[in-house]
């Protein structure tokens, strides 16, 4: 893996960032499918589609991890609790997946994955699905900020659309109440960069990333 220090013109490739102390993310368009047991075992019944895009993201984890936490990326992949990825045995290694997939000529799904030692970690990444954005949804995901999406050009507003969601989901992944925690409902600006919700503080990868991928990270001690 490579880190990233300035957005590529077109990343296909997996990218490395320390996106606050001790907060790793990396995102791919095309990633090495996991073959780890667990894994295989874990997607075994679901729809190819979906095993092909996890086997992705979790090869994508493993793969980090193998670079910042050396000797963890061989543990099983199990659930905490409250439903978030876990290292089984390693309650103290905070970790997160996501993925998209391509709705495009270009081909390659993009995934996404975080590893904080130490936090609780979310990480989402979205690729922005056409300009025709239903105004029931925006209005939903963005109430009085509604309007201020409007103002963009079409194209722009589906890309910012996608970053405000990657951020509201980062935020409910990272808290481990998924879409219990109505990620819609988090106040979130347009063209997000930082900031804090509840007791997690959030970033929006939008100076490394040219696709929308956010993380939110807090304190394990705080859930």
């Amino acid at each position: 893996m490579t880190t990233a220090t300035c957005p590529a013109a077109r990343q296909a490739g997996p990218v490395t960032v320390e996106a606050a102390p001790g907060v790793w993310v990396a995102w791919a368009r095309t990633a090495a499918a996991s073959t780890h047991p667990a894994d295989l075992a874990a997607v075994r019944s679901r729809p190819r589609w979906q095993r092909h895009q996890s086997l992705a993201a979790r090869g994508l984890l493993r793969a980090l991890l193998a670079e910042v936490r050396p000797g963890t990326e061989d543990v099983a992949l199990t659930a905490d609790a409250r439903g978030r990825p876990a290292l089984q045995g390693l309650p103290g290694l905070g970790v997160s997946l996501s993925h998209d997939g391509a709705d495009d000529a270009s081909g390659g799904d993009l995934v996404a994955a975080a590893v904080a030692p130490g936090r609780r970690v979310g990480v989402d990444v979205q690729l922005p699905h056409g300009p025709d954005l239903p105004p029931g949804l925006v209005r939903r995901c963005l109430r009085e900020r509604a309007a201020e999406l409007s103002l963009l050009p079409a194209d722009r507003r589906a890309l910012e659309f996608a970053w405000v969601w990657t951020v509201q989901e980062a935020c409910v992944k990272a808290d481990g109440t998924g879409i219990a925690g109505r990620p819609w409902s988090l106040d979130i600006p347009v063209r997000p960069s930082t900031g804090t919700q509840g007791d997690l503080t959030w970033i929006a990868l939008r100076h490394l990333s040219v696709h929308p991928v956010s993380c939110a990270f807090g304190d394990l001690r705080a859930r």
